[in-house]
């Protein structure tokens, strides 16, 4: 007999997200995906000046602000037609290349690995056979023998007090963990330390924007970022050296312990290349611009469905007419006032909540579309779309992660794959922070100076869409100016393209597709369906209650 489980709130992740799952023979063969808050900021800028609109944007979330900025920023230049100078560009690739490697240090560590790390193993582990194996996968210099005995005496220390500190909540002893206790070990001291090398990239991002969270330093045309490399007061040559030794650090840190930490992890839990694939249409766009009208980009963007990556459509920039055109939002399942799916230039967002109802509405998010399909975005979107452009840093790191795996290409495409694309995306975000460091350096030795075109804004109407590829996936702003004000503004972004509900035509979203199929192994701990949903780091919040085919609620987990 099928059981019926909900998990709501999921935890460990920014925001308030419901899952519900139908389990039949221990697999999910239904699924429903809840985001449980209202944004509302699309209605706080209508009437504003389009040129704050990025500042109000920032607040569409807690955690990725930059990424919003951005894309809000990028919205207004589309519309105004407006160049960016390439020193502006490079400060503003920067800022965005070191918020990734913050956000999937903290997604890898704090947000997703204690679903296949178990701390209580570690605590019978041998600290010489730790860093015996941590030795082998890399030589990075926290690996040593007295590293991993103090992380094992402050995790006894916990226990002698009866808690387990910052790890007391979690399915330890599941009979889905399968690391051993040395393994385990070396991944709780790499948890740990994770939490230094995060902070330096974010320091990072706030030399560059003047502050982080909430950068501060963007304007229509460029960046206010004052550059004088002989003035104490502005981004001079203490800076750059500054910024030099904080990417170099965080650039070790994601190449010899993520990255390797989430190839052996991967290793040991080959079956999870085989869950979670879902929805296998993608969509990633160009990112990281070189030159001021953006038609050079350094990462390659495309959209791809049924996984025929040989029959991508490639884009090129961000104008891209069909990519445009055809994105759409449903709002069938979703707490807002009926109506066809609209583009989001026309976009309304009008609340109409009316309790969960898992034929009717059922989530505050709207489901976007392209060419009417469900779409997923993030790592595993970008990463392939690069490797079949064959961008050499992407091709190289892709095969020898799944030759080392022993695993094909298209495994990427699974709840683990997931994981293992955000590692290769965070290496790939490490070099080039320090590539665009040199080029700026190197572009201010020559003479060029400038960093931001002064626009004034004209009277009349204009719209404009600013795509982003951000760490979660493709984000796009969208706005309509009339007379210097904001006359509608709709973001549709990652979570939204992933989370989203079922449409109209009863297509699940990406979250839903993503759990038929996982195993469940014990519905009064849910671990498996965690798991999945995590490796889409979902940008809302959840818990997990199980009911019975009529509906009757069995129990109510808290998922911490």
């Amino acid at each position: 007999m099928g059981k019926r489980i909900t998990i709501d709130p999921i935890t460990r992740i920014e925001g308030h997200l419901r899952i519900d799952v139908e389990v039949d023979g221990g697999q999910v063969t239904k699924a429903w995906s809840s985001a449980q808050m209202w944004r509302g900021i699309e209605k706080i800028l209508m009437g504003r000046d389009p040129r704050d609109a990025w500042v109000f944007a920032q607040r569409f979330c807690g955690v990725c602000t930059t990424v919003h900025a951005i894309s809000s920023i990028r919205s207004l230049e589309a519309a105004m037609n407006v160049d960016v100078p390439v020193n502006g560009q490079l400060i503003r690739n920067m800022m965005i290349a070191q918020h990734s490697v913050q956000d999937h240090i903290v997604h890898f560590y704090h947000l997703s690995a204690l679903d296949w790390v178990d701390i209580v193993s570690a605590l019978s582990a041998s600290p010489k056979k730790t860093a015996a194996i941590a030795q082998s996968l890399s030589d990075w210099p926290g690996n040593s023998v007295t590293e991993f005995a103090a992380v094992k005496e402050k995790l006894k220390s916990f226990v002698a007090t009866g808690k387990l500190g910052i790890f007391g909540s979690g399915y330890w002893g599941h009979p889905a963990m399968k690391l051993s206790p040395e393994v385990n070990l070396m991944a709780v001291a790499h948890y740990l330390k994770a939490l230094d090398y995060q902070r330096k990239a974010a320091q990072a991002v706030a030399i560059l924007g003047g502050k982080n969270p909430h950068i501060q330093n963007l304007c229509l045309g460029g960046v206010a970022t004052a550059v004088n490399v002989d003035n104490q007061a502005t981004l001079n040559m203490e800076r750059f050296a500054q910024l030099r030794v904080l990417m170099t650090e965080t650039r070790d840190f994601v190449k010899k312990v993520l990255f390797p930490d989430v190839v052996a992890i991967g290793s040991m839990y080959k079956d999870w290349f085989k869950y979670g694939k879902g929805v296998n249409n993608y969509l990633a766009v160009p990112e990281f611009p070189l030159d001021e009208k953006m038609t050079k980009f350094d990462m390659n963007g495309g959209i791809v469905f049924n996984s025929e990556f040989n029959k991508m459509r490639v884009l090129k920039d961000h104008k891209d007419a069909y990519l445009i055109d055809n994105v759409t939002e449903s709002v069938a399942h979703a707490w807002y006032e009926d109506g066809a799916p609209k583009n989001p230039f026309e976009g309304v967002t009008e609340p109409n909540y009316t309790d969960f109802s898992e034929n009717g509405k059922y989530s505050w998010s709207k489901a976007p579309r392209l060419a009417d399909k469900p779409v997923q975005v993030g790592p595993v979107a970008q990463i392939l779309a690069s490797y079949y452009n064959k961008d050499k840093e992407v091709v190289d790191l892709v095969n020898s992660s799944v030759k080392t795996l022993g695993i094909s290409v298209g495994d990427l495409e699974s709840t683990m794959g997931r994981h293992v694309t955000r590692a290769i995306r965070s290496v790939v975000m490490a070099d080039k922070s320090l590539k665009y460091l040199d080029m700026l350096i190197e572009n201010l030795a020559k003479g060029e100076t400038a960093y931001a075109n002064h626009v004034e804004m004209p009277m009349g109407e204009y719209r404009g869409v600013g795509f982003h590829e951000a760490p979660r996936g493709t984000l796009s702003h969208w706005i309509v100016i009339k007379d210097k004000k904001i006359a509608n503004y709709q973001a549709v972004v990652p979570s939204t393209w992933n989370a989203g509900p079922r449409d109209e035509k009863g297509q699940a979203g990406p979250y839903e597709a993503s759990l038929v199929g996982n195993p469940v192994a014990d519905a009064h701990q849910p671990l498996e369906v965690i798991r999945t949903i995590h490796s889409f780091d979902p940008c809302i919040a959840c818990a997990v209650h199980s009911i019975d085919p009529e509906g009757k609620e069995l129990t109510n987990i808290k998922v911490r």
